[in-house]
Formats: structure tokens, sequence, C-alpha cells
């Protein structure tokens, strides 16, 4: 039995009621039911927790010493259980170096192909390089100069400023008789006088000679000698024209002497200073001053507030700086800058460094020196540690593509190397798919050294891309940056690496790796999972997706509700066992329960209209969103809908509103502005980093909470103030724990374990403070209520109530208040965030923003989130969904789709309207699903 199984014997961690549970080993198992009914706690709370406390148990006792201790998680036991590897949906790394070629190790395979495979062009003259050994320059020589005279001249200064009279002397003495300095050959035995603030080129004549067959011996030793003193190069220059040649032993440029050092991985790498563009320093953006919005008025004078960061500042040595500057070209504060020379109004914003001598009105002599403007800003911005200056240095400064390496990271030499005619940067730049046709057939291009040398790399640069067009990620590019990756998608890219690590008996769990993805590109995660469970290993994946669900091979049903009325075993079985099953699940795959399409879609009068988006991949003319309805747009992954709607929409309304920093993706124009006031983006980043926050903290309910508290008899006689009841400052507060109310154990290595303080017991607060009470209940009692447990027990107090009716509404009642929030899914921490904004006076002009708000949500959870949506929309608002799930789809009154692909081969605007016009379009992959959908819906089945 235990070779078959992974047995789980009472498991109690959180909602967990003492389950029990048998689990075949190298199947695709599915744990699916409500959101909060315990499928995270057994998953990874209890099996994975326990791997990965029996993984730390086999170092050695003085490695675990610095580890801390790891609780056993509260379960009596687990049998069977083998190396577990966990692929979560918070891994994103937030640095700018890492992208998705970084991570995949692609980029890796790339920098080690192009050091030992790719020929090097120079970058002067777009040539191939040359590399010569001494023998092979001397019969050149022999070849091209003979019967000529010719200087051999070894380089030993290029373009630096000095007067160098030490190096003449020291090569005098050495024997040499001329040495030629900037063009012209002296005599070192004649006093030579360098400007020394003037820049220099010398070099050293080492022999004046007629190139003949009988004196190639003197030749071959000249060449020695020029290459040792000219640290592996030298000139060529005939005595008749004067004409230079170069030659060097390194990689060389034959026409313009320059060289490359022979290519190493780390010369193709953005994140090391041999390869990293010195002025973006690898990351391909600079962050400068926008001029434009230093003066966006030039009919205005300075005195009247023409230079915009002088409104904000009031620095009287900046403004007599500019003052003086003005008076030195003869201007006043009063002359509006339309007036004002173009040249002088540049000194204003980038200085005078050299400075500036003039006589004043009263006749006395003046001397002015001044930074400007953008780099007095540019100076503080880098400079300054108050978040406040940096903000106001930020609102005049835009991120822009690097004018150096045009975004390609890396500095000049790297991006002249070139395999089958492609720089490294060029094959970063494709999308995936691309990238696999490049490498397709790549053997028949390449000669024999190159394929002798690049086989074995090329096999595991073409296993990996496919892995990656495997999970349905061919719309990515290896140069995309992994902070701008969604949790499926980076979830998705750690399981085609898991996969090409061909592991075999490891236990996978997966947390809803189908988000993000289309229904289109299901089938191939599906196939993705198969493959890894067919190379003998168990993969347990947490979903709520119908099509994975059914395509599993064992399927675990928790329930029946959620938090407290959650955390039992409702059925485990085979899915074909679903049709006579009685769980909310099952109901809603027999249809016996479903979320029902609405009878009428609304109309709007009003709507947003962008006019010719092209941020990214779009290539859109115009788009149109309609004001007071539910508006979904729609379309594969990597279609542009983030694109359209997250930086392009959101962005411009944010502008309008709220005169934002962050710039919109380029748009023409927009129109319909003046019908909205408000707008509201709920994505699913953390509300908070750390277990200090939580879903109390976040709403604000927590401050009211805290007030009744303080405002209690026993409280006031205590003296006890509203921060007594805070466990973020001193006072109440656990000191041990600082009120977090567990230790954070960094493991170095691996990521941070919190384990229960052991003053607090993680309680949060001391002693004295927990004895103030409500209704018998403490303040810390309070935070491990769950909010619909909470909802009663304020129903004395309405402030607090509707705040947390609200967060009970969007189907969060399982929460506990002070539920850490590092371990909310994505789809949680968006719905707290939609609680929060449903508890503020709505303005019936507002537009709200979700961004998949299905994630990590069941059927009945879906339907529950839509009641709300819907109550916004009824009252005026707008409501705008970028969404993949079909249950959201089929009840939007619009809908926007784009495709008809992803990455470059989407972008376009396939189709705008109702989902009954939209399944009739033959173009939109959504509308094939869709139809699908709807056809199965009962109110819909005689329509259709």
């Amino acid at each position: 039995m235990s070779e078959n199984y992974i047995r789980v014997e009472g498991a109690r961690v959180h909602n967990l009621k003492n389950v029990s549970l048998e689990i075949p080993r190298n199947k695709l198992v599915v744990f699916t039911g409500l959101s909060g009914s315990g499928k995270s706690s057994l998953a990874f709370d209890t099996i994975y927790a326990e791997g990965q406390r029996r993984y730390i148990d086999t170092f050695s006792s003085y490695a675990r010493q610095f580890l801390g201790g790891i609780e056993r998680p509260d379960v009596d036991a687990i049998h069977g259980l083998s190396p577990v590897i966990s692929i979560e949906q918070k891994t994103v790394s937030k640095n700018p170096r890492s992208t998705v070629g970084t991570i995949t190790e692609i980029y890796d395979f790339l920098r080690l192909l192009y050091a030992r495979a790719s020929i090097a062009y120079s970058y002067n003259t777009g040539k191939p390089m040359v590399k010569y050994s001494e023998t092979q320059i001397r019969d050149l020589i022999l070849r091209d100069f003979d019967n000529k005279k010719i200087i051999l001249l070894a380089p030993l200064i290029k373009g630096r400023k000095g007067h160098y009279k030490e190096l003449f002397e020291q090569y005098r003495k050495k024997g040499f008789a001329r040495i030629r300095v900037d063009g012209e050959i002296l005599d070192l035995h004649e006093t030579i006088k360098l400007d020394r603030y003037k820049i220099h080129d010398i070099e050293l004549v080492v022999d004046r000679i007629a190139v003949k067959d009988e004196d190639k011996t003197r030749i071959a030793q000249s060449i020695e000698q020029a290459l040792k003193l000219g640290k592996g190069s030298f000139l060529l220059m005939e005595h008749e024209s004067d004409k230079i040649s170069h030659f060097s032993r390194a990689l060389m440029c034959a026409d313009t002497g320059i060289s490359y050092s022979e290519p190493e991985p780390n010369l193709f790498s953005f994140n090391s200073p041999y390869g990293a563009c010195p002025k973006c320093t690898g990351i391909g953006q600079i962050t400068a001053v926008e001029p434009d919005m230093l003066i966006p008025d030039k009919s205005l004078s300075i005195k009247k507030g023409a230079i915009a960061p002088m409104k904000d500042i009031k620095n009287i040595w900046l403004t007599e700086k500019i003052i003086n500057l003005l008076e030195a070209r003869e201007y006043t504060i009063n002359t509006p800058l339309s007036e004002v020379a173009e040249d002088h109004i540049d000194e204003i914003l980038y200085g005078l460094p050299q400075g500036l001598t003039y006589k004043s009105k009263k006749g006395k002599e003046k001397t002015v020196q001044f930074e400007g403007i953008v780099n007095f800003i540019e100076r503080h911005y880098g400079e300054s540690t108050q978040a406040k200056f940096k903000r106001w240095a930020q609102s005049f400064m835009n991120t822009t593509t690097c004018s150096s390496c045009g975004g390609s990271r890396l500095k000049e030499e790297a991006r002249y190397f070139k395999f089958d005619g492609k720089a490294i940067h060029e094959l970063a730049q494709m999308d995936i798919s691309q990238l696999a046709e490049f490498f397709d057939g790549i053997e028949k291009r390449l000669n024999d050294d190159q394929l002798k040398i690049a086989s074995a790399l090329l096999r595991e640069i073409k296993s990996r891309i496919q892995f990656l067009l495997d999970v349905g990620l061919d719309y990515l590019s290896l140069d995309r940056p992994a902070k701008s990756l969604s949790g499926g998608e980076a979830q998705r890219i750690r399981l085609a690496t898991q996969i090409g690590t061909e592991l075999t008996n490891v236990l996978y769990i997966l947390d809803e790796p189908s988000i993000g993805l289309h229904q289109r590109d299901n089938q191939r995660l599906i196939n993705s999972l198969k493959s890894l469970r067919d190379a003998q290993n168990t993969v347990l994946v947490v979903e709520h997706d119908k099509d994975m669900i059914l395509a599993s091979d064992y399927l675990v049903d928790i329930g029946p509700k959620a938090g407290l009325h959650g955390g039992k075993i409702v059925m485990s079985d085979t899915p074909d066992k679903l049709s006579s099953a009685k769980t909310l699940t099952a109901k809603y795959l027999n249809g016996q329960l479903e979320i029902e399409v609405p009878d009428q879609r609304r109309k709007s009068t009003e709507k947003l209209t962008i006019h010719e988006p092209r941020g990214n991949n779009l290539k859109i003319k115009q788009v149109s969103f309609p004001l007071g309805i539910f508006t979904c747009v729609t379309g594969v992954s990597g279609s542009g809908k983030s694109t359209l709607v997250n930086e392009t929409l959101y962005p411009i309304l944010n502008q309008h509103i709220y005169k934002s920093v962050k710039n919109p993706l380029p748009y023409k124009k927009i129109s319909g502005l003046e019908h909205v006031d408000k707008i509201i983006e709920i994505d699913q980043s953390p509300i908070g980093r750390t277990p200090r926050s939580n879903p109390a903290t976040y709403t604000g309910v927590f401050s009211d909470i805290r007030s009744l508290f303080a405002n209690l008899p026993e409280a006031k006689i205590r003296g006890y103030k509203l921060g007594r009841f805070s466990f973020n400052v001193k006072g109440g507060r656990c000191e041990t724990c600082q009120g977090a109310g567990l230790r954070t154990i960094e493991m170095n290595f691996l990521p941070d374990v919190y384990v229960e303080c052991e003053t607090c017991q993680g309680k949060r607060y001391n002693r004295e403070t927990l004895e103030v009470r409500y209704k018998g209940k403490s303040i810390n009692d309070v935070l491990d209520m769950s909010i619909e447990t909470a909802v009663t027990f304020f129903e004395n107090s309405p402030k607090i109530k509707r705040k947390l009716d609200t967060l009970n509404a969007v189907g969060l009642g399982y929460l506990t208040l002070g539920q850490a929030s590092t371990t909310l899914s994505g789809g949680e921490a968006q719905r707290v965030k939609l609680a929060t904004e449903l508890s503020k006076k709505s303005t019936g002009k507002t537009v709200y923003i979700l961004d998949e708000p299905s994630t990590g949500l069941h059927f009945e959870d879906i339907k529950m989130l839509l009641a709300v949506l819907q109550k916004l929309v009824s009252t005026g608002n707008t409501v705008i969904v970028i969404e993949h799930n079909l249950d959201i789809i089929k009840v939007a009154d619009h809908i926007i789709d784009i495709g008809p692909e992803g990455g470059r081969n989407g972008g376009e605007l396939i189709f705008e309207g109702t989902p009954e016009e939209l399944i009739k379009n033959k173009k939109s992959i959504t509308g094939k699903y869709l139809k699908e959908e709807l056809c199965q819906t009962k109110k819909n089945n005689q329509s259709l």
C-alpha cells in the first residue's frame, strides 16, 4: 500500500478537521474546493512543509544551528513522502536584472554559445574581425608590402593627456631613437615638449626596414618586439604614403585597428561589468529629467512660474543663480521664456560649468556658475534620502530606453559578435516561437568547426525552448523582465524548467498553474503536467479550472464550505465519479448549479475612446470602453490585454484625475475623460509583504476596532490610548516579536520561515493589554475571529460592521481578521482590495479595473464576486475586467477581444460588442469557446 500511495494521517493545520487521505503516486492529482476550504493548508502547509522539514533534517547539526528550528506541521503522520518541489505563484523576481532568459537559463547557454562559436565584427566598419599569429603577420607583410619601405610602430599611449617626459626618457635609455607623437615622427635624443592638457597618441618606432625576402628573420624579430611593447598589437606605416595598417594577436579590425579581447561568457552578460552597457549598467533603461516637463508653457516668465519645479520649492540659492544668469544674458525674471534664445534656455536647464563673468546693472563685475535645473534635480534625486523629495524629483523624470545600447543592456563590443548572422541581443528580443524557428535546422547553416563546438549547447537550448512552447509561453521573449510576468506565467516557466531537469520519483505541488492561460492553451499545459507524471513523478495541483479537473487521474474535493465550515474531504475519487457526487464542485460540473447569463445586456451612451494605442505589440486604430456597464477584455495569453488596459488606459486616467507620475504607453489621443472622476485599479499584488499586514489593517477596520477598545471603561481606568492596542508601536505589543506574533528565521538559500513567538504564543500583545476585553474578547481574540463571526460580534458597531460586511460579500468570510497577508493568495489579496473600495462611497462615475479577479476562485466564489461587481455597475459605475474565465466573460455587457494570437501576431482589435455577437465572429478564438459555454447554459440553449 505505502509503495503506491502517499498517506496523510490526522492533518489539523489551520482549518483542517483531522484529515486523513491516500494520494495515489505517479498520478496527476487535483485538489479542488471553495476558496478557503483548506486546499493550500493540506497541499502546501502540511505535505510540502513536512517535506521541507525532512529535507532540513538531513543537514548536519552544524548547518541546522544557523537555520533555527522548523516546526513539524500539525499532522499525525505522512507515509510514502517523496522529495517535494513546490511551484507557487509568489516566486516572481522583482529584480530589474532578472529576465525570462536568465530564469530559464536559456540566456546562460546562449552566452556560452556566443563565447565559443560566434564571429566577431568591427563596430566601426561592420567587417569581420581578423586574428593572426606572428607567423601569419610576417607572411602577410612579406606578401603585401614586398619591396616597400615600412615603419613598425608599437602603440604606447592612446588618447590620453600628459607631458610624458619620463616615458620618452625611459625608451631613449633602452636604445630607441625615434617616437611618433600625434602623427609626427620625432627624435628621442632631442627635447620633446608636449602640452600636458591636450590629448595625445604616442607610438614607438620599433624598426624601419625595406621588405625583402632575405630579411624575413629581422622582420619576424621586429614583429615580435612590436607586439610585446604594444601589448599584443602594432601599427605598420608605409614610408612613401604614411598609410597605416593594423595588426594584432587578438581579434582586430584591419581597417581601423580596434581590437577585441577573447570573448568569454561574461562579455555577453548584462549583469557583469565586463558586458553591461556602461550608461545604464545593464538595465536597458535610464531615468532622466524630461525638459518638456520643466517648462510646460514658454509664454510665461520665470516670475509667473514658467519653470515648473520652482513652483514647488522655494530655494533662494536656486532663484538667485537663475536671476544672475538672466542678468548676464540681459534678461529679467519678468521676460517671457518665448523671448529668451534657445541656447540661453539650455543654460538654465543644463548650466554653465565653466562659469560666466559679466557686469551687473550697478557696474560690478560678477561671475555666475550654475549646474542647471536638470542636473540639480538629477543630483538631488540620486543623493536625497527623503521619499517626499524623491517623489517631487521623479515627477519631472521619465524612464526611457537607454540611448547608448538601445535597450539591449550590453556594451558595444558584445553586440558585434554574431552567430548565424544574429547578435545575442537580437535573439533575446525574439519571442520564443521566433527563437524556435531560428534554431530549427541551424546545424545545416554552420561550418564544421562551429558545429563541433556548438552541438551540445544547441541541444540544451532547443530542448528548453521546446519546454516553454509546451506550456503555452511562445509569446514571451528572453529579454522580458521577470517582474512583468504574471504569477501564472512565472509558475509555468518554473514548470518548464522542472520538466527539463528530468527528475523522477518527485512530488510536485503546483498552485493554480492555469492562471492567465486562455482555454485554447489549457491542453498544452495539461500535456506538460502529464509528461511530468509519465516520468514517474506525482503531480499534485491545487486548481479550480474545469478542464484540469476533468483531465486529472484522481480528484480530491475539500469542503463542504470555507473556513471553519470547511477542512473536510468531501470526495476523493477518479473524475468519472463526479456524476454521482453531491459536492458543490460536482454540482457545477454536472450543470445542477450554474452562473446564470443575464436576460438583457446593459447599453451605454457614453464611452472612453483611445485612438491608435501603440504600446508593445498593439496595432489598434481605435478602441472604445463603454461607461456605466460591465466590460470584459479577452484574448489569448500575450495578445495585448494588459498593455491596453493596465499600461495605457489606467495611466491615462490616473494622470488625468490624480496627476500621477507614471506615463502611459504611446497613443494618439483619448476622448470621453469628462465622464470619469475616479479610477481604481484592483490587482493581485500582495496587500503587504510581512506578517504585520492583514485584512483588518488594510481595510482600515482595525483602527475602528482599536478605537472601540480604547473607549472601554477598563482601558480608560488604566489610561490606555489608541496606540496601546496597536501591535506596530511600543506600549501594548509583545517586544520579543515586536507585535508580529511570529519570529522570522532567515533561511539564506531557502524562503524565510516564520515560527510562533515563544513569549506571547503568537498573541502579539503583552499580558496587560490582553486583560482589556470587549464582550469577553481581548484584542487578540478579535484578530483571531473569522470575518463572518466578526460581522455578528460587532453588530452594534455600524461603522465596523459595514466594512466587515463588504469583506463577507466578496466571499472572504472564512478569513480571520488578523490573517497575515503573506498567507493570502493573489485572488484573496485582490478581493480584500475590492472590499476596501466597496466600503468607500461611490461617485457613480468611478471606473474599476480588475486583472483576472477569478484567480483562486471556485465556481461558487465567482458567483459571489459577480454579484458584487454587478452591484457596482448598477449604481452607475464602470467595471473593466481582464479575464479568461468563461463564467465571467458570458455575463459581461460588452466584450473587447484582442488577438488573434499572442506576441507579435497579436495586438489587433478582433471584436467589440456583446457575448451573443462575439460567438458569431469566426476570427475570435475566445468566441469559439464562449459559444460552447453559452450552449451549456440552460437559459440560452434554445436561442442558440
